[in-house]
């Protein structure tokens, strides 16, 4: 899968991932190909970094140029309600199998994301869940271990992004769904 975090610290934001794409047991480095970019940016300061199936970032790449006018991630409910009308149109127009293993109430939309912009850091999940975070959060295969780090990390450290690089370290060096090199953005928060 992949490991994503994002850190507020300071009144700065920083969002960050590791480059590695798995399919089934097969690696596939940064070096071997051109687009091992996790995050994606769009309108102006929306970061969005997504895990989960590699297909996830050409349809929300296009989902974006195509429909920008339905998102708006700049709180937790826009975020949602962002989603909500998302949802149909990746069924629609991307063939979405919202199809879940376990029996939800809901049906899923099969994204996991973290989301950074002037307002915070929010994590997003496939059921239309979205929370604001305070300190920091991680998710995808190695989100366990970046967790651990960046609390053993966040007070010692004076910045976000140092905070993230520690994260998405740890993710690195022990889940072999992640690997380095990161990439990172960071922002003031408004």
């Amino acid at each position: 899968m992949s490991t994503i975090v994002a850190v507020v610290k300071n009144n700065v934001a920083c969002i960050a991932a590791d480059s590695l794409t798995s399919f089934g047991d097969t690696r596939q480095p940064a070096e071997y190909v051109t687009d091992y970019e996790k995050i994606i940016q769009f309108a102006d300061n929306n970061y969005i970094g997504i895990v989960g199936s590699a297909a996830h970032h050409l349809v929300m790449h296009n989902l974006i140029a195509k429909h920008a006018e339905k998102i708006n991630f700049s709180d937790r409910f826009s975020i949602f309600e962002s989603m909500r009308q998302i949802h149909p149109v990746l069924k629609e127009e991307y063939f979405l199998n919202s199809k879940d293993e376990d029996e939800d109430s809901y049906e899923s939309s099969r994204v996991d994301a973290l989301i950074m912009n002037g307002s915070g850091i929010f994590g997003l999940y496939s059921l239309r869940e979205v929370d604001q975070y305070t300190r920091f959060w991680a998710i995808g295969s190695g989100a366990e271990f970046a967790l651990g780090a960046m609390q053993v990390a966040y007070d010692l450290l004076e910045d976000a992004q140092a905070v993230a690089r520690v994260g998405i370290e740890a993710g690195a060096c022990f889940d072999n769904s992640s690997a380095l090199p990161m990439s990172s953005y960071s922002m003031e928060l408004d």
